[in-house]
């Protein structure tokens, strides 16, 4: 009870006031009083300052305590009152105690007051109490329910046999199965079979330890598959300590190890990721890297990758944070190796990734692509170049025969036909080269052993060298064949030596060497043009003043030279590349200012059958009265050709097209006994098209082709059948009379 108690008297008579408040203070209840005589004195009171009790006469002249009982039920106010009257009269007590009142107090026996009032200031505070506790037991009986019935945890009770007493309504959301089949049931029922026994050591456990324990289960859905849980369970004890329910919440977990399974394999990749991956921090520090960055930075002989790292990573790593914006293909070389970084920035976590890649190989395989596509762009430039000058040589040398022969009926042209002649050879030569180098000149290999060409060509060697070169030969016995052309062997030889001897001006060694050897992969990945398989190497060394890289980069280009003016042509080893990549080989050059120089050549082994070279012509060629049908785009060519034959007996026929042609075959066709035509000719009817339908009128027909390209260049698929022949530019007139003879005698 407080110090000083708030009453309220209802009274209308002071004198009794008094003698009510002296009777408190004599019992020992300090107090503040109030009086009041009407309805709306009381109405202002208990609403200003509510009273902790009120003492209230029966019946007043305005009012009345059956009155003040009723305000304060109208007003919801919980404030005891009891009734202190003068009237005796059991009546009155039942009806005001009916109505609410506390206690009947006689104003005639006021001793008993103060304990009245105490006793019931007492009740009324149980009262409240044990409303507050009962009020807090709903509304947390309404918060248990809440979560209950809403949560999508499973929420279950089973009895000590472990029947279903209750479940959450989370087990038709969550699981799909009506509330109404669970009760009575058993809970290992809904657990996956391999999980009962977990579930039933638990709940041991929890029974055991009298606290939770956890485990993961699987429940059954209704749909037929099963969900991941994690469960806690515990039990509930009444005052004795005895187990009266166990309780089992459990939480849906297959959203979050679907997750976890993502995110290991997430983390699975840049842990096994064969490429270098790392990760930094905001301030550029390295924070995580993989094995494959370790096995990157010991593969350059470092300990850790932070040392192979380009410079000013982390400015790089806060650039990246800054801007949000990627960093690609940033290049570093260490250990003799070029490496490529690229960094990724992930703002929300303030991180950078990067990724690392040795890019040597590709580099150097970017390389040997763009010279390979620019010798390529050369070659076709300088087959083009042979085939116009091989037009132009036809006219010079077919005419250089024609003065010739007048020469020796007496006319004073001789020598000057015999020069004519020589310098269109020698033009020739290069032209040949030129079509060596474009790999677009004939070949005629035989299966040839190349200890047998070096065997050949040594004298012929020591003599271009001279006598201040000593030549070296370590020729490998029992060495395997190769298919390869004689003649273009022994030019290889002879470019690659000459080329040697003129790198030792002051004399020197050359070293020519032959051996046998088997390439593999990792060989092929670390030389450009190399191929996987068994080859004949020819090395060249010599000890010459060597070259520089620049110099190493245009060696093979024609008409490249470092010789001094007209001392060279620079199409030696131009003919070299095109003769070994026209035998399917490559070649390697290793040199050093000052130290000297090493060409290795590798051609294929073979084991082919070897191919019978055709027959010589000797003497004068016989002429004949046959007609000849000649195709040529070039005027001056087919005026000689038309001259040569005819001057050999020939009747011919002269064709610019192979329209042309085509209207002059439909009209003499019978009379015609052989076409020699051009390859390659203009208005969309070649040389090819011509004779497939001369063919087919007449299969027996006689064909020539002939063109300042190979065979197989203008027309790689076409196979030479019996019949057929194949004359290249230039070719003089007895050529010429030569192969049209032979033709017409098969």
């Amino acid at each position: 009870m407080e110090s000083t108690l708030n009453i309220l008297f209802v009274e209308d008579v002071a004198n009794d006031s008094e003698l009510i408040a002296r009777e408190l203070t004599r019992g020992g209840i300090t107090h503040e009083a109030r009086r009041v005589e009407t309805r709306e004195d009381f109405l202002r009171e208990i609403g200003s300052r509510r009273p902790e009790i009120i003492l209230a006469d029966y019946n007043l002249p305005q009012f009345s305590a059956l009155e003040a009982l009723k305000l304060l039920r109208e007003q919801d106010l919980d404030v005891p009152l009891i009734l202190v009257t003068g009237s005796h009269s059991e009546e009155i007590a039942v009806e005001c105690l009916q109505a609410g009142a506390e206690d009947y107090i006689l104003k005639a026996s006021l001793r008993r007051l103060p304990q009245a009032v105490r006793k019931t200031l007492l009740k009324k505070n149980a009262e409240r109490e044990r409303a507050a506790a009962e009020s807090a037991l709903r509304q947390s009986e309404e918060h248990y329910r809440l979560i209950t019935e809403n949560t999508r945890d499973l929420i279950c009770l089973l009895d000590p046999r472990g029947a279903l007493l209750y479940v959450s309504p989370s087990f038709q959301l969550v699981l799909g199965h009506d509330l109404g089949q669970f009760p009575g049931t058993r809970c290992e029922e809904w657990v996956h079979p391999e999980d009962t026994r977990v579930l039933r050591e638990t709940l041991d456990e929890a029974l055991f330890f009298r606290e939770c324990r956890n485990t993961e289960l699987r429940f059954r859905h209704h749909a037929g598959h099963w969900l991941n849980f994690e469960s806690a369970a515990t039990y509930i004890f009444d005052e004795t300590g005895r187990a009266q329910r166990a309780l089992l919440v459990s939480r849906d977990t297959s959203d979050r190890k679907r997750a976890e399974r993502e995110i290991r394999k997430l983390a699975a990749f840049p842990r096994f990721n064969p490429n270098p991956v790392l990760e930094f921090a905001e301030d550029g520090s390295l924070t995580y890297f993989n094995d494959a960055a370790l096995e990157m930075a010991r593969s350059l002989r470092r300990q850790h990758p932070q040392s192979i790292l380009p410079l000013n990573t982390a400015n790089m790593v806060k650039q990246c944070l800054a801007s949000r914006q990627n960093k690609v293909h940033l290049d570093n070389t260490c250990g003799g190796r070029t490496l490529s970084w690229s960094f990724f920035p992930v703002p929300a976590n303030q991180v950078v990734h990067c990724y690392a890649e040795d890019v040597t190989e590709r580099l150097n395989l970017e390389a040997q692509l763009r010279q390979a596509q620019k010798m390529e762009s050369v070659g076709q430039l300088a087959a083009g170049v042979a085939h116009d000058f091989n037009n132009i040589l036809t006219i010079i040398q077919g005419h250089a025969g024609l003065l010739a022969d007048l020469s020796s009926q007496g006319h004073e042209c001789g020598e000057s036909a015999r020069q004519i002649a020589l310098a269109a050879e020698r033009a020739a030569s290069l032209t040949r080269q030129l079509l060596m180098f474009s790999r677009k000149q004939t070949m005629q290999p035989q299966l040839l052993n190349l200890n047998d060409v070096l065997a050949n060509v040594s004298n012929m060697l020591r003599t271009l060298c001279g006598g201040h070169v000593t030549v070296k030969r370590q020729s490998m016995e029992d060495l395997p064949p190769i298919n390869a052309d004689p003649g273009m062997m022994e030019q290889v030889l002879v470019n690659l030596s000459v080329n040697a001897r003129d790198a030792m001006p002051r004399g020197g060694a050359l070293t020519i060497a032959t051996n046998y050897v088997e390439i593999d992969d990792g060989y092929v990945q670390r030389h450009a043009g190399a191929k996987a398989g068994h080859y004949i190497c020819l090395s060249i060394e010599d000890t010459g003043h060597g070259m520089d890289d620049a110099t190493l980069a245009h060696i093979f280009e024609p008409f490249f030279t470092t010789k001094e003016i007209g001392k060279g042509t620079g199409l030696g080893l131009a003919t070299v590349y095109g003769i070994v990549q026209q035998h399917h080989g490559w070649i390697e050059v290793d040199s050093q200012v000052g130290k000297g120089t090493t060409f290795k050549v590798y051609f294929p082994v073979c084991t082919a059958a070897p191919v019978v070279p055709g027959r010589q012509r000797n003497g004068q060629v016989p002429g004949g009265h046959e007609t000849i049908l000649v195709v040529e785009d070039e005027p001056a060519l087919r005026e000689l050709v038309q001259e040569i034959l005819e001057r050999k007996g020939y009747r011919v026929l002269e064709a610019s097209t192979g329209v042309q042609a085509l209207k002059i075959w439909d009209q003499r066709k019978n009379d015609i006994d052989l076409i020699l035509t051009d390859m390659m000719m203009p208005e969309g009817v070649s040389g090819r098209d011509l004779a497939q339908h001369a063919l087919q009128d007449r299969p027996e027909m006689r064909v020539i082709y002939t063109s300042g390209y190979s065979l197989d260049v203008v027309s790689p698929d076409f196979s030479v059948k019996e019949g057929t022949n194949f004359l290249q530019k230039p070719y003089d007139p007895e050529m010429l009379a030569q192969v049209v003879r032979d033709c017409l005698n098969k």
